[in-house]
């Protein structure tokens, strides 16, 4: 029996156990959600069975399904490191890739995503600059760093931006705090309150972002530690504005309240950013699609950027 499934839809089994909803599989896998539906049932269609439970949220595969994602998992996995060999055959194994992060939050995805790629590349030396950079783009200009991990996209000659992924800020509150009840925090609800964020320049700080521009100046404090932050913010000595993604545990517990910053929210993102010869290196493309692949897999509710582009 010849097989119609390619790679393809291997990778689409694949998102949608890792997504759970047509939508952030079409974001995962860059097609429409019309094109993911297409290829679900020409599947379905040729092994004549469905292969997940309709109207179930998230996605539950049925047995027929479940064995079509075990055979993902190890495909998938043979192709990828087919690729890499590929990769260290033409332009060989060994590498350097020193890391300077703008954000303190970052480490929650970036060391699993370093942890996976020295298993995948065991010659290329990682590091980490130490410290946190008011100008993380010069560390570049300097050969003091290979990457840098920023939330802007700005314009500098030389260098390429690689999108990761976006994701939503939160206003954190106390659950006795008079906003408890509230729907979402508006900028002005920021004017009589401390806000608790990290010892980092302003222009690192997305809510200082949002709130300047609106003539929001808020009294300020200061923690190193996100932990610190929220008992803070728990113990009402401020409220706070972080990534979902950073405090999804405290929430799920209740020891804070997360809340929409503005009625759409305050959206940010994270980019890599390279030189533009470093940037085409494979073990650089391996190392980008690894830091993707893992966040998605770890950390809820993010979104997926468009592909960089060369400023």
């Amino acid at each position: 029996m010849t097989s119609i499934l390619e790679v393809r839809h291997l990778h689409t089994i694949l998102a949608l156990v890792d997504c759970g909803t047509l939508s952030r599989v079409a974001e995962r896998v860059h097609l429409t959600q019309s094109a993911i539906s297409h290829q679900i049932k020409q599947l379905e269609d040729y092994y004549g069975t469905p292969l997940f439970e309709r109207k179930t949220q998230p996605l539950r595969l049925t047995q027929a399904g479940q064995r079509l994602h075990a055979l993902a998992q190890s495909t998938v996995a043979l192709v990828n490191e087919a690729e890499r060999d590929i990769a260290r055959i033409i332009q060989g194994r060994a590498g350097k890739l020193r890391i300077a992060v703008e954000c303190h939050t970052c480490f929650e995805w970036l060391m699993p995503a370093m942890d996976e790629f020295r298993n995948n590349w065991p010659e290329v030396e990682l590091d980490l600059v130490s410290g946190f950079h008011a100008d993380p783009l010069a560390l570049l200009h300097a050969d003091r760093a290979d990457m840098v991990i920023v939330s802007e996209h700005k314009k500098s000659d030389g260098l390429t931006y690689h999108p990761l992924f976006g994701f939503e800020i939160i206003g954190l509150v106390s659950s006795l705090h008079p906003f408890a009840e509230k729907d979402h925090l508006t900028p002005r609800d920021f004017a009589n309150e401390t806000l608790v964020t990290y010892p980092v320049c302003d222009d690192m700080l997305d809510i200082i972002r949002f709130l300047r521009p609106r003539g929001i100046e808020p009294k300020r404090r200061t923690a190193e530690l996100t932990v610190a932050i929220l008992q803070l913010v728990a113990s009402r000595r401020g409220i706070a504005a972080l990534p979902e993604w950073a405090v999804q545990s405290y929430l799920e517990s209740g020891y804070v309240l997360g809340k929409r910053i503005g009625k759409k929210g305050l959206r940010a993102e994270l980019y890599a950013v390279t030189s533009l010869q470093f940037g085409e290196l494979s073990y650089i493309r391996d190392f980008i699609h690894t830091v993707r692949a893992v966040s998605f897999k770890r950390l809820k509710n993010l979104v997926q950027l468009q592909a960089g582009k060369s400023l």
